[in-house]
């Protein structure tokens, strides 16, 4: 993208939040004569309920032009271009996130714990956050309140200040990482009609089948069985919390080393 943007002469692409190309608080663009019954927020919710629905792949400014029944010309009066659109859903969303208070009596553990498994649902209920996350500078106003929250969260650890971002790290690129994989799962399911119990032991129907896998099998079977859980989102949620106390275990012993 940025070469292209040189060769044919333009700025780079930096951000909807930089260059006055989006106000902090949201709302319209500066100017008058936008189309009526349209405004920045209205258009961005409904980006929001399109990529819910259809996905990445299949957003495009013409699909969600027939979802608002407005021209696309109409919402390019609010944004320049597709990314810039797609930057102000990501931030949305991040706005869904319960952040603890500043002045919370609970301890950095319960609020770190409230931060991870938020981040974790917000990236399975919208599986088009991860890739976006992983494009975008996420300097939008709900992404930056999150990650002051996530700062001064781990700043309460006692953690000296050249590892809190090793912390921060380690929790939430495990978070986003968990997370992503369980939206593509979730994603999966609903592609093949199947419920995710239908959907693993169809999957574990293949593996059992194929000699070059049962191996495999044989030696996780044990660790399946004492993993425990009856569903496949109670061994997921199994699997989260134990990794996740995991790492907050992890804190804890580097603050008592140092």
């Amino acid at each position: 993208m940025v070469k292209a943007a040189r060769r044919a002469g333009r700025p780079e692409r930096t951000s909807v939040w930089l260059e006055g190309k989006a106000p902090r608080g949201g709302g319209a663009r500066a100017g008058g004569g936008q189309p009526s019954g349209l405004d920045r927020d209205r258009i961005t919710e409904a980006t929001v309920r399109l990529l819910d629905a259809e996905g990445l792949a299949r957003f495009s400014m013409r699909r969600l032009a027939a979802e608002l029944k407005v021209t696309a010309m109409s919402v390019y009066w609010y944004v320049d271009t597709k990314d810039d659109l797609l930057e102000l859903a990501l931030d949305a969303v991040y706005g869904e996130l319960r952040l603890p208070a500043a002045e919370s009596d609970e301890d950095w553990r319960g609020q770190l714990r409230t931060l991870a498994a938020g981040y974790r649902a917000l990236l399975v209920r919208h599986p088009w956050l991860s890739p976006l996350a992983g494009t975008f500078l996420n300097i939008g106003p709900h992404s930056v309140a999150f990650s002051l929250a996530v700062q001064r969260v781990i700043r309460l650890t006692g953690l000296p200040a050249h590892g809190q971002m090793g912390a921060i790290a380690a929790v939430f690129q495990f978070v986003y990482g968990f997370g992503t994989i369980e939206g593509h799962f979730v994603e999966r399911c609903a592609a093949a009609g199947m419920s995710q119990e239908e959907y693993f032991r169809h999957a574990m129907r293949a593996v059992t089948q194929s000699p070059d896998l049962s191996e495999v099998l044989h030696h996780s079977a044990h660790l399946m069985e004492a993993r425990g859980g009856d569903t496949v989102q109670e061994m997921r949620e199994r699997d989260f919390t134990f990794a996740l106390e995991t790492l907050i275990a992890g804190i804890e012993a580097m603050v008592a080393r140092g």
